[in-house]
């Protein structure tokens, strides 16, 4: 399950506005926090007309800049504490675990600054229980979180004061270390890390497995904040994914040739002609719905390493280049499941769009077990300590005490 957040800078134009629909469809969040929005809270909500799979509130903009925004799925129990033009905080009831999440947007003027660190001790004061804050602080811990440049010495210390106080510390994170790039060329080019996760102790013991991924720009000049709730390993064992017909297929194009060609044998073997079908369709959906989706990760592979490369005039160019060709491969994308929903209307006798996209979208869950209770209340976590813990468990429960007194038993026989 994850976590995003998001300095989007802007969500008032086509291709941030795809963009979103786009990373709601491919990462599937629980909860999703968006600052700088530059939108006022009845614009965004025409935006969210389109992701009826979420819930959301908004933060009015403060004429052309600022704005937040909270999506949450709707089978997620939320309840919002309070919001200002700077954060966003409410209760999360999770998988039967509650805590506390802060959408922050820290002030961007260097001399607003000190109101950032008033607003999280404040915040922090308030709770007592597992937190975790994430956003955009539009500030640095240390002098490596930056490349070229500098920063005041007294502006980093303030920062770290307020984390200390608040008791918070940043998790471990995978992918390129800074999250905004200004977008300039040569030596006038400036990163930092601003977006980060951060979370106290308490949060740190309810998910011992978490970490935060820093995703590739595409629309924002910031990376997208991933929070991984639970980053182990649980497909190691068994990790082939089965097999699904999906609904949607019967009318495509190809599909009906791949069946025929498993079927051609002669063979009343109804378990293996089935087998054969599965491994026709599999290669058939590799090749004609396979081809858009190969693309876009290819572009975005591309984007990743421009992003982290010298901002040289050509590299801009070429940036720009790759990310109009990314926003129409996922322009492209939005428009074959339209096509493909379409080709069912007359025989299903439904036109809900909606209805086929979830159809053909819905994501494969595997059950998963996150902790278990054992004894008297405790609870134990981590893959080892589960198996060990159902072992031993079963193990007393077949084994034998050795009685010697059996007169009780006998007694009935």
């Amino acid at each position: 399950m994850n976590l995003l957040s998001l300095n989007c800078r802007g969500l008032g134009n086509p291709d941030a506005v795809g963009g979103l629909r786009n990373l709601l469809r491919r990462e599937a969040p629980a909860l999703v926090f968006l600052c700088e929005t530059k939108l006022s809270s009845v614009e965004m909500a025409a935006v969210m007309v389109r992701f009826d799979e979420y819930c959301s509130m908004a933060v009015d903009s403060v004429g052309c800049s600022g704005g937040l925004a909270f999506l949450w799925r709707k089978d997620i129990d939320v309840v919002f504490r309070s919001t200002f033009v700077h954060f966003m905080d409410f209760d999360v009831r999770l998988d039967n675990l509650e805590w506390r999440c802060t959408g922050f947007y820290g002030w961007p003027e260097v001399q607003n600054r000190y109101l950032s660190w008033e607003l999280l001790r404040g915040l922090a004061a308030e709770w007592e229980g597992p937190w975790l804050c994430m956003g955009d602080f539009n500030e640095i811990l240390i002098a490596g979180e930056m490349k070229r440049g500098a920063r005041a010495q007294w502006q980093m210390n303030n920062f770290r004061d307020v984390v200390d106080v608040c008791g918070l510390s940043d998790l471990d994170f995978e992918g390129y270390e800074f999250t905004y790039d200004n977008g300039q060329v040569g030596a006038d080019n400036r990163q930092c890390r601003l977006d980060r996760a951060m979370t106290n102790e308490g949060w740190r013991e309810l998910y011992p497995y978490a970490k935060v991924v820093h995703m590739g720009r595409e629309w924002s000049d910031h990376s997208l904040i991933k929070v991984v709730m639970d980053n182990r390993d649980r497909y190691e064992e068994n990790s082939r994914r089965c097999f699904r017909f999906e609904q949607i297929w019967v009318g495509e194009e190809g599909c009906e040739d791949a069946i025929s060609r498993a079927c051609e044998e002669n063979d009343w073997d109804v378990v293996e002609t089935i087998n054969r079908c599965a491994q026709e369709l599999k290669k058939w959906k590799g090749v004609s719905i396979g081809k858009i989706m190969r693309d876009i990760n290819r572009k975005r592979k591309k984007l990743e390493w421009l992003n982290v490369s010298e901002r040289t005039v050509a590299n801009v160019k070429e940036r720009r280049v790759v990310l109009r060709e990314l926003n129409n491969l996922l322009r492209q994308e939005e428009i074959f499941w339209r096509q493909r929903a379409r080709a069912l209307w007359l025989k299903d006798g439904d036109r809900n769009i909606k209805y086929f996209h979830r159809k053909v979208g819905q994501r494969k869950k595997k059950n998963c077990i996150r902790r278990v209770t054992v004894g008297e209340g405790r609870v134990v976590a981590g893959d080892v300590a589960i198996k060990a813990a159902a072992v031993e468990f079963f193990g007393s429960l077949f084994e034998s005490s050795q009685p010697d007194n059996f007169d009780e038993l006998l007694v009935g026989v």
